[in-house]
C-alpha cells in the first residue's frame, strides 16, 4: 500500500466535505500497485495521459481523485466532485469517454498543474 499525500489545494478540497464524508472517502481510497496494474478491470480506477505525463482517476461514490505516484507514495492533485466534471463535459460537449475528454482539457490540466504546484501537507 501507498503512502497517500495530499497538497494544500487537494486537502483545502477534502476539508470542504463533512467529517463523515471524509472518513468514508479516505477509508475507500486505499490504492495497492495491484490496483493500478489492473486499470482495465476496475471501473474505479482510470488512467489520464498527456505529453508522457501519467495521471491517475479514483472514482469514489461522488467523487473524483486525481492523483500521482511517485516512488512509495500517492499525491493527491485534486479532489473534485462528480458533478464538476460532468457539467464540464456537457458544456464542452465532448463526444468522448470521461478521462479521454478530461485528457484532452487545456482546463483540467491547469488545475492538475496548479495542484502539483501546491506544498504537499
Amino acid at each position: 500500500m501507498f503512502q497517500v499525500v495530499f497538497n494544500e489545494i487537494s486537502a483545502a478540497e477534502m476539508s470542504q466535505l463533512s467529517t463523515m464524508a471524509q472518513l468514508e472517502l479516505l477509508d475507500e481510497f486505499q490504492v495497492n500497485p495491484e490496483d493500478l496494474d489492473a486499470l482495465g478491470d476496475t471501473e474505479a480506477y482510470g488512467v489520464i495521459d498527456r505529453e508522457g505525463k501519467r495521471l491517475y482517476r479514483y472514482r469514489a461514490k461522488d467523487m473524483r481523485l486525481y492523483f500521482q505516484v511517485s516512488d512509495d507514495c500517492v499525491v493527491v492533485h485534486r479532489v473534485l466532485h462528480k458533478n464538476t466534471l460532468q457539467d464540464f463535459l456537457y458544456r464542452s460537449k465532448l463526444p468522448l469517454a470521461e478521462d479521454e475528454a478530461v485528457s484532452q482539457s487545456k482546463v483540467f490540466w491547469e488545475l492538475i498543474e496548479e495542484g502539483e504546484n501546491a506544498r504537499r501537507v
